[in-house]
């Protein structure tokens, strides 16, 4: 069942009205007169959307990220938001693991080497095993413990690091809680599953990346903010970081939208950013997915269901579950 046909048939009481293109500010028009709005990651609800959308009353998005939305904006306004605070909690760890045994067995590689050359020959295609190597999980929350529960099956060297450890899970998962400091150190495989915030914005930049071991690999399937593009790229050139995994660019909403260069707005920094994500698309050393690791059958129709029952829940006056 397809997306729209899923919310077409949930929200059957409600008059809906679909839109292709995502919720911005030359797109705003077309649901200017809408009282609840649904978006998802791609949309951009800043304080001028929100001043062109008179009667916008609730806003719910179809993600648990919610950075796309202006919540001081809305916060003044009185209007609602909501998020799917998770979803897919399965589906990101199982695709974290997808993107990690790329790297590790040179899949993609293999394939294309098959494929595109009928070469059958082995001899540039040596991996290296999982099992005994140390992988450290930054955030543990459902995603993160997922992953860790899979690195156990894999006989991995577990550490974490949380705001809010959970010792009984760490003794569950033969693993154990120590600072980011530590874990960046000491892990040969790090991978990030912690929500973004202001707070967080370059979690990994520079100083992270030299406390690094040498030829360390680094999967990011939470957010691109998380780490610095740029000095993500000077670790790559130095070989601190030997190979990277992506579901998240941090200027990724440009990638899918380039026309904004056209019509200008962007600042410098962004725009270098974003030079440098399209370099990292084409470079041997990162292999890159389009932000699918919430994107399965499963999770889409948990996502779903849970907006459906968000916007019922606001239109019938009943407690609203998942306010921001």
């Amino acid at each position: 069942m397809e997306d729209v046909e899923f919310l077409r048939i949930g929200l059957a009481e409600f008059e809906v009205i679909f839109i292709n293109e995502t919720l911005k500010e030359d797109t705003v028009d077309k649901a200017k007169d809408s009282e609840i709005v649904s978006v998802f990651v791609g949309s951009s609800v800043t304080r001028e959307v929100i001043e062109k959308m008179s009667n916008l009353k609730c806003i719910v998005t179809r993600s648990t990220g919610y950075d796309h939305i202006d919540l001081v904006a809305c916060k003044e306004k009185g209007i609602k938001v909501m998020n799917v605070p998770s979803y897919g909690a399965r589906a990101v760890a199982e695709h974290t693991f997808a993107i990690l045994l790329t790297i590790s067995r040179r899949t993609f590689e293999a394939y294309k080497q098959v494929r595109e050359e009928g070469d059958f020959h082995v001899e540039k295609l040596e991996g290296f095993d999982l099992f005994g190597k140390t992988l450290g999980v930054v955030g543990t929350g459902r995603i993160g413990k997922n992953v860790a529960r899979i690195a156990q099956g894999f006989g991995m060297n577990i550490i974490m690091s949380d705001m809010f450890p959970d010792e009984k899970f760490a003794q569950e998962v033969g693993g154990k809680y120590v600072s980011l400091d530590e874990l960046i150190s000491q892990s040969d495989i790090i991978t990030l599953h912690c929500p973004y915030t202001k707070e967080n914005h370059h979690m990994i930049g520079v100083e992270q990346f030299n406390k690094m071991k040498k030829g360390v690999v680094i999967v990011n399937t939470a957010r691109g903010e998380l780490m610095d593009t740029q000095a993500l790229f000077v670790a790559l050139e130095n070989k601190t970081v030997s190979h990277v995994g992506l579901d998240v660019l941090e200027s990724e909403r440009d990638l899918k939208d380039e026309s904004a260069l056209i019509r200008g707005g962007k600042e410098i920094n962004n725009l270098r950013t974003l030079l440098l994500d399209h370099e990292l698309v084409d470079d041997e050393r990162a292999f890159i997915t389009p932000h699918i690791a919430f994107h399965t059958r499963e999770a889409d129709r948990e996502r779903l269901g849970v907006v459906v029952e968000s916007i019922k829940s606001f239109a019938e006056g009943k407690e609203l579950k998942n306010l921001l």
